[in-house]
């Protein structure tokens, strides 16, 4: 009787166990789709700022003329 009720204590604890780990490993998948759709959300507010910043010099050149 106490051999079968270690197995389900043991049992119930390896659940938790995996739970766990599978918790982790979606919250770390998540947090790096977050942080590659940072990064392309960085780059796209770059390339406005050179676009940005080319109209401006050209601007400028006609101004000058």
């Amino acid at each position: 009787m106490t051999r079968l009720i270690f197995l389900i204590v043991a049992a119930a604890l390896a659940g938790c166990g995996v739970e766990t780990a599978s918790t982790a490993a979606t919250a770390a998948a998540l947090k790096k789709q977050e942080i590659e759709q940072g990064k392309k959300t960085m780059e796209q507010a770059q390339q406005k700022i050179g676009q940005s910043m080319e109209q401006m010099q050209q601007s400028r050149e006609s101004a000058e003329k």
